[in-house]
């Protein structure tokens, strides 16, 4: 088949984890014999379409104002011109028979025109890999009205997106269920897990050691890597932090960018935490390399959500065989899934003290962090591998 798929932010510069996904997706879809153009945004770039090549994978870029890291009015705008842009940028290239099937990506949720003009001129199904239920997360966590103006706008263009999709693919069973009753069952959908590719990253050489360069030698790092934001409630993390600094070989280290980088940094100021190092975000490939040389995976997921969330950088902590710990809103099937296994520590956000005794309980037993993290890898290839999500793909744009 020849595919398109579509997404906000790819690589090589992104350091997002949904851009790692759709490159594997990409990857292994050509790796079954198919044709794949991906078709993303440049921030900054001059020309208005601009065609490349990454590990083979076609790449179309078009011109766009940037969409991340910016105030929300700014994104806003600039995420509302995306179909624009990027129909105006590539529709010289676009035939009849140049697609057979299209796969996007949401968030963003402003790619419904795109995806019906390249309906309409290729005659073709779509899949929709819903990731993240906005605005619904806005809503919950109160950073938007219910029935306010800037609902109503973001509202329409989901709604928009939705109507392209033959198939929309979300995470969980719990999310399949939210979504459907916010929605009243109007849209096709089905579970489509998160996904990696299986193999962990083993350096060559040691190129970059953050453990050395940070002077972390012999301590068990806690690390958080990703998006730094409200959905996160980095402050549960940070309390974290701070109920475990009397234990002198325990160290958290937060790798990302978002809206509460000030908020963590200032927390770690205010209670003088001496094992925490914030650091912005690095490439992918450094981002790897860091994966491989810490000891303990961690998240979170603000309480507020009423959509349940399966964090992309867990992925990468499987991958590396690490154990997990982290907390999720109440209801998330996430913690079933990974206790049952057992691959980590999940608990309610809210229970600080619970969180605080699984932490504990990894430090303290470097036996159970190896058992963990070898089950992490295991359930990953079992629910999460990127061939069987690629096929299972390829059976919803074929009907």
């Amino acid at each position: 088949m020849r595919l398109a798929l579509i997404i906000d932010d790819y690589l090589p510069h992104s350091t997002r984890v949904g851009a790692k996904m759709f490159h594997e997706l990409a990857l292994e879809l050509m790796k079954s014999g198919h044709d794949v153009t991906v078709i993303a945004p440049a921030i900054g770039q001059t020309q208005k379409f601009i065609e490349e090549n990454i590990d083979n994978v076609r790449i179309w870029r078009f011109r766009s104002g940037p969409i991340k890291d910016v105030s929300k009015i700014t994104r806003a705008l600039n995420e509302t011109l995306l179909s624009f842009n990027a129909w105006r940028a590539i529709k010289h290239k676009v035939k009849s028979d140049s697609f057979d099937g299209v796969i996007y990506y949401s968030p963003s949720i402003f790619f419904g025109n795109l995806v019906a003009k390249l309906k309409k001129h290729c005659v073709c199904r779509s899949y929709l890999v819903l990731r993240d239920l906005f605005p619904q997360w806005v809503i919950d966590a109160g950073m938007i009205k219910e029935g306010s103006l800037i609902e109503k706008y973001f509202r329409f263009f989901e709604h928009h997106s939705y109507r392209q999709a033959d198939v929309i693919g979300l995470m969980s069973e719990k999310n399949v269920e939210v979504f459907c009753q916010v929605n009243e069952q109007r849209y096709p959908t089905e579970i489509l897990r998160n996904w990696a590719a299986l193999t962990p990253y083993t350096p060559r050489e040691v190129l970059f050691s953050l453990r050395n360069k940070l002077g972390l030698e012999g301590k068990i790092i806690y690390f958080y890597g990703g998006n730094i934001g409200h959905a996160q409630d980095m402050a549960n993390l940070m309390r974290l932090a701070k109920g475990m600094r009397d234990y002198e070989n325990a160290h958290f280290l937060f790798v990302g960018q978002g809206d509460e980088v000030e908020l963590i940094n200032r927390m770690a100021k205010e209670w003088q935490l001496d094992n925490y190092t914030y650091l912005p975000s690095v490439s992918q490939s450094k981002y790897k390399a860091i994966l491989a040389d810490i000891d303990i995976g961690l998240f979170s997921l603000s309480a507020q959500h009423t959509a349940h969330n399966f964090p992309g950088k867990l992925l990468g902590y499987m991958v590396q065989s690490l154990p997990i710990l982290g907390s999720v809103n109440n209801g998330n099937d996430l913690m079933e899934l990974i206790n049952f296994h057992p691959a980590g520590f999940i608990t309610v956000n809210g229970n600080d003290e619970d969180f605080l005794k699984n932490a504990i309980r990894i430090y303290e037993n470097s036996e159970l962090r190896k058992e963990l993290g070898l089950n992490a890898y295991s359930l990953l290839e079992k629910e999460f591998a990127v061939p069987t999500i690629a096929q299972k793909i390829l059976e919803g744009l074929r009907g």
